[in-house]
C-alpha cells in the first residue's frame, strides 16, 4: 500500500516529538518467572521477521489448562525493556498468554530520545515494516498449544499504541487492540481493512496528542462504523501509564508524568474490554 509524500512526512514530524513466511524454529531459553512457584513460565525467544532477527518475551500460567486467549504487547518507543515485561506479566497474571515484542529486531533497546527516535522512524516512513513484524508475532504466538489462535489481541504503550493502530487500520489479524496514550493518526481508516475492535486510553493533559487530533481520529473512525471506545482521562499527560516517566520526564526534559489514578482505571478498562472481545 502506498501513502502520500506528504502523509508520510506529517507522519514522521508527529513521531518525532511523541514520546513514547518462512519461520524456521526460534531459539528460546525458558526460566521459572523469578521466585513464582504458581506455575508460571517465562520464555525468551528469537524469530525472524522482514530481514530481522526478532525477540520476545513470553509469559503465561502453566497451572492453567487447555487453551486461552492470547495477548501481544507493544512497547514504547524504547524497545523490549523492563516495563513491556512488566505488562506481560500482568496479562499472564490475568490468564492470558502474553507476548512482548522486540519490534526493532536484534533485542535493540534506547537510552535516550535520540536513539528512540532513529530506531522508530522506519515504522513511521513504511507502517507496513510494523505489521510485517506484528503478523510474524501472531503466527509464533499461533504456534502455542495453549494459546486460542481465535482469540489474540494486543495492547501498545505510545509509539506501541501507534503503531497498533496503524496496523490494525492496515488489516491486522487481532480481534481486539488496546492503545495506552499512543498516537491516533496515521493510516487511513478503510471499512474494508479495519476489523479490530479498538480501545483507547488517552491522557486529557497529552502535549503531543491534541484535541484537533483526537476529534479527527474520532471523526474517521466514525465515518466506516468502526467499533472503538476512546476514554480520556483528565490530569492524565503523555506516557502516564508508566512509573519512570518522571524519571523521563527530569531527565530528558519531557512533557510526561506518571498518574497512578489514570494507570490504574486504565488497566481495568483494558480488562474489561477482553473479557468482552474474548468472551470469557
Amino acid at each position: 500500500m502506498n501513502f502520500p509524500k506528504q502523509l508520510l512526512g506529517s507522519l514522521l514530524l508527529a513521531f518525532l516529538f511523541t514520546s513514547c513466511n518462512n519461520n524456521p524454529p526460534a531459539t528460546a531459553s525458558t526460566t521459572p518467572a523469578g521466585s513464582d512457584t504458581s506455575g508460571m513460565r517465562e520464555e525468551t525467544i528469537s524469530f525472524p521477521s522482514d530481514s530481522a532477527n526478532l525477540q520476545a518475551f513470553v509469559v503465561y500460567d502453566d497451572s492453567i489448562k487447555g487453551k486461552r486467549p492470547a495477548v501481544l504487547v507493544i512497547p514504547e518507543w524504547w524497545g523490549l525493556n523492563d516495563y513491556p515485561k512488566k505488562r506481560a506479566r500482568m496479562l499472564a497474571k490475568l490468564g492470558y498468554v502474553a507476548m512482548a515484542l522486540d519490534l526493532f529486531g536484534d533485542g535493540k533497546v534506547a537510552l535516550n530520545p535520540d536513539s528512540a527516535k532513529a530506531y522508530t522512524a522506519p515504522f513511521y516512513s513504511d507502517p507496513m515494516k510494523a505489521k510485517r513484524r506484528i503478523d510474524a508475532a501472531i503466527a509464533r504466538l499461533k504456534t502455542y498449544d495453549n494459546v486460542d489462535t481465535a482469540a489474540i489481541g494486543a495492547i501498545g504503550y505510545c509509539f506501541g499504541g501507534g503503531v497498533l493502530l496503524n496496523s490494525v487500520r492496515l488489516g491486522d489479524d487481532l480481534k481486539g487492540v488496546v492503545s495506552f496514550h499512543g498516537s491516533l493518526l496515521g493510516t487511513p481508516a478503510r471499512k474494508d481493512l479495519l476489523r479490530t475492535k479498538i480501545l483507547v486510553c488517552h491522557g486529557n493533559a497529552d502535549k503531543f496528542v491534541t484535541p484537533a487530533m483526537v476529534a479527527e481520529f474520532k471523526k474517521q473512525m466514525d465515518s466506516i462504523g468502526a467499533s472503538y471506545t476512546f476514554i480520556g482521562y483528565d490530569s492524565a499527560t503523555h506516557a502516564f501509564t508508566n512509573p519512570e516517566s518522571d524519571v523521563n520526564a527530569q531527565k530528558f526534559h519531557m512533557p510526561i508524568a506518571y498518574n497512578l489514578k489514570a494507570d490504574t482505571a486504565s488497566w481495568n478498562a483494558m480488562k474489561d474490554f477482553f473479557k468482552g472481545v474474548f468472551g470469557r
